[in-house]
């Protein structure tokens, strides 16, 4: 069992060369993806985590939103880089954007008076392992993703567009679809340099 679970660990790599096509059916994509956020722990099971799953022109949408939000920032110069790499984001058959409720932080924060400080900090754990989970779910079924990060640039658009909840915290953008090109070798530091190990 370990080892199968390794196998995905390992399975599980950036692809960037993403295309539209999927080898399940959408339906079966978003089903994976709401069951694998399910599964994933949360700090007093809050179930803190809230999705966005955009498929088809909604997802370009997504891009062409961030990419206008990038014009108004990126030098005219050094445009054309940044404007190629979202035609790669916007290539891929969809994106999931992970968010936070910020009021499951506060409800807890509340009830749990002792731990307050400590609940903005969970909530990102509950994130980064609802992340992981669907970003292994899509690998084991050969789907090729990618994790980005333009928050808190694109938020408010993000928002607007589709009636997200204002606590909802935008915390990440997965896209996913076909592997075009597969990752680049991945290398690792010495065991010694990150592992403590006491008996």
């Amino acid at each position: 069992m370990s080892e199968d679970f390794l196998s995905l660990a390992k399975q599980r790599r950036t692809i960037y060369a993403l295309g539209e096509t999927l080898p399940i059916a959408e339906d079966q994509v978003i089903n994976l993806i709401k069951e694998a956020v399910k599964q994933a722990p949360s700090a007093f099971n809050s179930q803190s985590s809230r999705i966005l799953i955009l498929l088809g022109e909604e997802h370009n949408k997504l891009w062409e939103l961030t990419r206008e939000q990038l014009r108004k920032r990126v030098p005219a110069e050094n445009f054309q880089a940044t404007s190629d790499k979202i035609d790669g984001f916007a290539a891929a058959a969809g994106s999931v954007l992970f968010f936070e409720d910020q009021e499951v932080v506060k409800t807890l924060q509340a009830q749990f008076a002792a731990y307050a400080e400590h609940f903005p900090a969970w909530s990102e754990h509950s994130t980064g392992i609802a992340q992981y989970a669907v970003w292994v779910a899509l690998a084991e079924q050969g789907i090729g993703a990618n994790l980005q990060h333009y928050n808190p640039l694109i938020d408010e658009d993000v928002q607007r567009t589709w009636n997200v909840p204002a606590s909802w915290k935008l915390r990440g953008q997965m896209n996913f679809g076909a592997i075009n090109a597969p990752a680049g070798e991945k290398t690792y530091i010495d065991d010694d340099k990150r592992f403590i190990i006491a008996k």
